[in-house]
Protein backbone atom coordinates (compact mmCIF):
# COMPACT_ATOMS: atom_id res chain seq x y z
CA UNK A 1 0.00 0.00 0.00
CA UNK A 2 1.46 3.51 -0.95
CA UNK A 3 1.70 5.64 2.53
CA UNK A 4 3.00 8.71 1.07
CA UNK A 5 0.84 11.26 2.26
CA UNK A 6 -0.80 14.24 0.90
CA UNK A 7 -3.23 16.53 3.91
CA UNK A 8 -0.74 16.33 7.05
CA UNK A 9 -2.00 17.02 9.85
CA UNK A 10 1.06 19.57 11.82
CA UNK A 11 0.58 19.28 15.78
CA UNK A 12 2.06 21.62 17.43
CA UNK A 13 1.76 24.03 13.92
CA UNK A 14 1.60 27.35 16.14
CA UNK A 15 5.32 26.64 18.09
CA UNK A 16 8.98 27.87 16.90
CA UNK A 17 9.53 24.87 14.84
CA UNK A 18 5.82 23.87 13.41
CA UNK A 19 5.77 27.37 11.91
CA UNK A 20 9.08 26.04 9.91
CA UNK A 21 6.56 22.78 9.47
CA UNK A 22 3.79 23.87 8.37
CA UNK A 23 6.25 26.15 5.56
CA UNK A 24 8.21 22.87 4.53
CA UNK A 25 5.07 20.77 4.00
CA UNK A 26 3.65 23.80 1.69
CA UNK A 27 6.95 23.87 -0.35
CA UNK A 28 6.49 19.82 -1.07
CA UNK A 29 3.51 20.32 -2.21
CA UNK A 30 1.57 18.89 0.42
CA UNK A 31 -1.50 20.14 2.51
CA UNK A 32 -0.49 21.48 5.74
CA UNK A 33 -3.47 21.68 8.54
CA UNK A 34 -2.70 23.31 11.68
CA UNK A 35 -4.06 21.54 14.87
CA UNK A 36 -4.89 24.33 17.56
CA UNK A 37 -6.66 25.16 20.52
CA UNK A 38 -6.31 28.66 20.29
CA UNK A 39 -7.98 29.32 16.62
CA UNK A 40 -7.27 33.15 17.22
CA UNK A 41 -3.42 32.84 17.95
CA UNK A 42 -3.43 30.02 15.37
CA UNK A 43 -4.43 32.32 12.67
CA UNK A 44 -2.25 35.18 14.00
CA UNK A 45 0.72 33.34 13.66
CA UNK A 46 -0.21 30.88 10.35
CA UNK A 47 -2.14 33.86 8.11
CA UNK A 48 -3.68 31.79 5.04
CA UNK A 49 -2.75 28.57 6.60
CA UNK A 50 -5.97 25.68 7.33
CA UNK A 51 -6.64 25.62 10.91
CA UNK A 52 -8.56 22.92 12.49
CA UNK A 53 -9.10 23.21 16.56
CA UNK A 54 -9.14 20.77 18.98
CA UNK A 55 -6.98 20.14 22.39
CA UNK A 56 -4.41 17.11 23.05
CA UNK A 57 -5.95 16.91 26.48
CA UNK A 58 -9.15 15.70 24.92
CA UNK A 59 -9.01 12.83 22.71
CA UNK A 60 -13.34 13.70 21.19
CA UNK A 61 -11.89 17.27 20.15
CA UNK A 62 -9.40 15.27 17.76
CA UNK A 63 -12.19 13.52 15.74
CA UNK A 64 -12.34 15.75 12.98
CA UNK A 65 -8.81 17.11 13.17
CA UNK A 66 -7.57 13.22 12.09
CA UNK A 67 -10.48 12.28 10.07
CA UNK A 68 -8.83 13.43 6.98
CA UNK A 69 -5.34 13.34 7.13
CA UNK A 70 -3.05 10.74 5.77
CA UNK A 71 -0.23 11.98 7.47
CA UNK A 72 0.66 13.41 10.88
CA UNK A 73 3.81 15.40 12.13
CA UNK A 74 4.17 15.72 15.99
CA UNK A 75 6.00 19.02 17.35
CA UNK A 76 4.04 19.59 20.20
CA UNK A 77 5.20 20.84 23.67
CA UNK A 78 4.52 21.38 26.98
CA UNK A 79 7.24 24.19 27.05
CA UNK A 80 5.01 27.34 28.50
CA UNK A 81 3.04 25.17 30.44
CA UNK A 82 3.44 25.53 34.04
CA UNK A 83 2.06 22.52 35.35
CA UNK A 84 3.75 20.18 37.15
CA UNK A 85 2.46 17.31 35.12
CA UNK A 86 2.10 19.59 31.89
CA UNK A 87 4.91 16.97 30.09
CA UNK A 88 2.73 13.89 31.07
CA UNK A 89 -0.50 15.59 29.90
CA UNK A 90 0.67 17.45 26.78
CA UNK A 91 3.92 15.43 25.57
CA UNK A 92 2.81 12.05 26.43
CA UNK A 93 -0.87 12.41 26.69
CA UNK A 94 -1.07 14.46 23.35
CA UNK A 95 0.38 11.40 21.52
CA UNK A 96 -1.77 9.24 23.60
CA UNK A 97 -4.88 10.44 22.31
CA UNK A 98 -4.17 11.44 18.86
CA UNK A 99 -3.61 7.56 17.82
CA UNK A 100 -6.40 7.04 19.89
CA UNK A 101 -8.44 9.36 18.10
CA UNK A 102 -7.48 7.44 14.65
CA UNK A 103 -8.92 4.54 15.88
CA UNK A 104 -8.66 1.90 13.14
CA UNK A 105 -6.87 4.40 10.89
CA UNK A 106 -3.21 4.23 9.80
CA UNK A 107 -1.22 7.38 8.47
CA UNK A 108 2.22 7.85 8.33
CA UNK A 109 3.89 9.17 11.70
CA UNK A 110 6.68 11.48 11.71
CA UNK A 111 6.92 12.04 16.20
CA UNK A 112 10.01 14.58 17.25
CA UNK A 113 11.07 13.95 20.81
CA UNK A 114 15.06 14.77 22.11
CA UNK A 115 18.28 13.38 22.26
CA UNK A 116 18.54 12.86 26.21
CA UNK A 117 15.37 10.44 26.15
CA UNK A 118 17.25 7.13 27.29
CA UNK A 119 19.44 8.59 29.86
CA UNK A 120 17.56 8.61 32.35
CA UNK A 121 20.07 10.59 34.99
CA UNK A 122 20.69 13.69 32.76
CA UNK A 123 18.59 17.05 34.74
CA UNK A 124 16.34 17.28 31.99
CA UNK A 125 14.62 14.08 34.28
CA UNK A 126 14.68 15.79 37.05
CA UNK A 127 11.14 16.70 38.73
CA UNK A 128 8.62 16.42 35.88
CA UNK A 129 10.34 12.73 34.59
CA UNK A 130 10.32 15.06 31.02
CA UNK A 131 12.38 12.27 29.19
CA UNK A 132 10.94 10.05 30.21
CA UNK A 133 7.82 10.68 29.29
CA UNK A 134 9.14 11.29 25.86
CA UNK A 135 10.54 8.05 25.85
CA UNK A 136 6.87 6.79 26.55
CA UNK A 137 5.54 8.39 23.61
CA UNK A 138 7.55 6.76 21.04
CA UNK A 139 6.80 3.17 22.74
CA UNK A 140 3.22 4.20 22.10
CA UNK A 141 3.84 5.30 18.39
CA UNK A 142 6.40 2.03 17.85
CA UNK A 143 3.31 -0.04 19.22
CA UNK A 144 0.93 1.59 17.41
CA UNK A 145 0.96 -0.30 14.19
CA UNK A 146 1.31 2.41 12.05
CA UNK A 147 3.92 3.28 9.61
CA UNK A 148 6.41 5.90 11.53
CA UNK A 149 9.75 7.56 12.04
CA UNK A 150 10.68 8.85 15.28
CA UNK A 151 13.37 11.95 15.88
CA UNK A 152 15.26 12.99 18.41
CA UNK A 153 16.70 16.34 17.43
CA UNK A 154 19.97 18.26 18.66
CA UNK A 155 19.44 21.59 20.55
CA UNK A 156 16.89 23.54 18.65
CA UNK A 157 18.63 26.63 16.98
CA UNK A 158 21.97 25.28 18.48
CA UNK A 159 25.12 24.58 17.91
CA UNK A 160 26.85 26.22 14.58
CA UNK A 161 25.15 27.35 11.53
CA UNK A 162 24.72 25.37 8.16
CA UNK A 163 22.12 22.68 6.52
CA UNK A 164 24.38 19.37 6.40
CA UNK A 165 22.47 16.87 7.91
CA UNK A 166 23.98 14.73 10.59
CA UNK A 167 22.37 11.31 12.06
CA UNK A 168 22.86 8.77 14.81
CA UNK A 169 21.31 6.09 16.56
CA UNK A 170 21.55 4.96 20.14
CA UNK A 171 21.27 8.29 21.85
CA UNK A 172 24.67 8.77 23.06
CA UNK A 173 25.79 11.68 21.40
CA UNK A 174 24.90 15.44 21.30
CA UNK A 175 24.78 18.51 19.31
CA UNK A 176 22.44 21.23 17.70
CA UNK A 177 20.10 21.74 15.01
CA UNK A 178 18.03 24.73 13.42
CA UNK A 179 14.29 24.33 13.70
CA UNK A 180 14.23 25.32 9.68
CA UNK A 181 16.21 22.41 8.81
CA UNK A 182 14.73 20.23 11.57
CA UNK A 183 11.42 21.10 9.70
CA UNK A 184 12.48 19.87 6.46
CA UNK A 185 13.75 16.65 7.95
CA UNK A 186 10.74 16.11 9.34
CA UNK A 187 8.70 16.47 6.03
CA UNK A 188 11.25 14.39 4.27
CA UNK A 189 10.79 11.29 6.71
CA UNK A 190 7.61 11.99 6.36
CA UNK A 191 7.93 11.15 2.24
CA UNK A 192 10.63 8.67 2.31
CA UNK A 193 10.03 5.48 2.66
CA UNK A 194 13.72 4.77 3.44
CA UNK A 195 13.11 6.61 6.98
CA UNK A 196 9.79 4.17 7.70
CA UNK A 197 10.41 2.34 11.21
CA UNK A 198 13.36 3.98 12.08
CA UNK A 199 14.58 6.21 14.95
CA UNK A 200 17.54 8.62 15.26
CA UNK A 201 19.09 11.88 16.78
CA UNK A 202 19.23 14.65 13.91
CA UNK A 203 21.82 17.63 14.05
CA UNK A 204 23.08 20.34 11.81
CA UNK A 205 25.75 22.09 10.95
CA UNK A 206 28.93 23.40 8.64
CA UNK A 207 29.07 21.49 5.46
CA UNK A 208 27.53 19.98 2.01
CA UNK A 209 23.77 21.28 2.49
CA UNK A 210 21.66 17.62 2.63
CA UNK A 211 19.74 17.29 -0.48
CA UNK A 212 19.77 13.36 -1.15
CA UNK A 213 17.57 12.26 2.58
CA UNK A 214 17.17 8.94 1.07
CA UNK A 215 20.45 8.01 1.54
CA UNK A 216 20.56 10.08 4.75
CA UNK A 217 17.60 7.89 6.06
CA UNK A 218 18.99 4.81 4.02
CA UNK A 219 22.03 4.93 6.96
CA UNK A 220 19.93 4.12 10.13
CA UNK A 221 19.03 0.62 11.20
CA UNK A 222 14.74 -0.13 11.56
CA UNK A 223 13.85 -0.79 14.78
CA UNK A 224 12.90 -4.24 15.78
CA UNK A 225 9.19 -5.41 14.93
CA UNK A 226 7.04 -4.62 18.08
CA UNK A 227 9.76 -3.43 20.47
CA UNK A 228 9.15 -0.49 22.44
CA UNK A 229 12.63 1.07 22.22
CA UNK A 230 14.59 1.90 19.23
CA UNK A 231 17.37 -0.12 17.86
CA UNK A 232 19.93 0.61 20.27
CA UNK A 233 18.50 1.93 22.57
CA UNK A 234 20.14 1.49 26.29
CA UNK A 235 16.90 -1.18 27.94
CA UNK A 236 16.92 0.91 31.09
CA UNK A 237 13.09 1.96 31.54
CA UNK A 238 11.37 -1.48 31.95
CA UNK A 239 7.99 -2.20 31.61
CA UNK A 240 7.43 -4.09 34.50
CA UNK A 241 8.29 -0.73 36.73
CA UNK A 242 5.83 1.53 34.36
CA UNK A 243 3.20 2.81 35.81
CA UNK A 244 0.09 1.29 35.18
CA UNK A 245 -1.85 3.98 33.38
CA UNK A 246 1.37 3.34 30.63
CA UNK A 247 1.17 -0.32 30.99
CA UNK A 248 -2.68 -0.18 30.05
CA UNK A 249 -2.27 2.32 27.20
CA UNK A 250 0.82 0.37 25.63
CA UNK A 251 -0.94 -2.71 26.28
CA UNK A 252 -4.30 -0.94 24.29
CA UNK A 253 -2.22 -0.47 21.54
CA UNK A 254 -0.30 -3.51 20.77
CA UNK A 255 -3.39 -5.23 20.61
CA UNK A 256 -5.19 -2.78 18.16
Amino acid sequence: MDTTPTRVLVVGATGRTGRHVMAAAAGRGLTPVALARDEKHARDVLPGAEIIVGDLEDTASLAGAVRDVDGIIFVHGSDNDSRADSVRRVDYGGVVNVMRALGDRKPRIVLQTSIFVTRRDHYFNVGGHALDWKRRSERVVRLSGAPYTIVRPGWLDGGEAGRHVTIEQGDTGEGGISREVLANLLVEALLTKDALGKTFEAYSGPGRVTRDWAALFGRAVEDAGGALDAVEDTANMPLEDEPSRVRSDLAEFRAH
